[in-house]
């Protein structure tokens, strides 16, 4: 089997879980938690090197208070988990903003928990425009400068992407790392997470001709 070096996951469907389920919206958040340390597992058996998570955006911040409180809480449960693993930690997002949670300005560096090994992406508080604000003109030259000027310069390129929950977009996902990425699309929600769904995404990318445009 092919095995991505760098997964990329779009844990989406949370909210319509929760109703689907009879349940407030907020309350489906942390009902992807334990699914999350699943995948996580999952990655770290097969050999995975990198994983990023999409915890939650700028623009998801727009919600309403209770949702964004909720997803909030479980960014914070979820690295409080994370740390409990052997792992290479990094949160990613906009600090400057008062949507980014103070208990976990300490992981936006990364940091080995345990024997370290898998290095862990959770994107907190993310904008794709906060991560290109730094380009100018001069950065256009070169793959690396351009690179090197992200927010995001720590995080390598994406070669499998998976997202949960039927939506076939990115949503500003990682845009610099995902430009050469395979898309795979799982229709049940992310709290719905079953181990079948991973390995459906690995038989299917294994299939996929990977020629970076060349």
């Amino acid at each position: 089997m092919r095995i991505p070096n760098h997964i990329g996951v779009i844990p989406d469907g949370n909210r319509r879980w929760a109703v689907k389920n009879g349940l407030p919206k907020s309350e489906g958040y942390n009902h992807g938690l334990l699914p999350g340390l699943q995948l996580f597992k999952l990655c770290q058996e097969i050999g995975v090197k990198e994983l990023t998570y999409y915890g939650f955006t700028m623009d998801n911040t727009k919600r309403k208070n209770e949702q964004t409180k909720a997803f909030t809480q479980e960014c914070i449960n979820a690295v409080k988990l994370l740390s409990q693993e052997d792992t290479s930690l990094l949160v990613l997002g906009n600090t400057e903003s008062d949507k980014f949670p103070e208990e976990l300005l300490p992981y936006t560096k990364r940091i080995n928990f345990g024997q370290g090994g898998m290095k862990v992406n959770l994107l907190v508080n993310y904008g794709w425009h906060w991560d290109l604000s730094a380009l100018s003109a001069k950065d256009g030259k070169s793959k690396k400068s351009i690179i090197g000027s992200l927010k995001s310069r720590d995080i390598s390129r994406i070669d499998l992407i998976i997202r949960w929950g039927e939506r076939r977009r990115l949503s500003g996902f990682l845009p610099a790392q995902s430009v050469y990425s395979d898309f795979y699309v799982v229709d049940s929600y992310w709290p719905d997470f079953e181990p079948q769904h991973f390995y459906d995404a690995l038989d299917w990318y294994k299939q996929q001709d990977i020629t970076l445009g060349g």
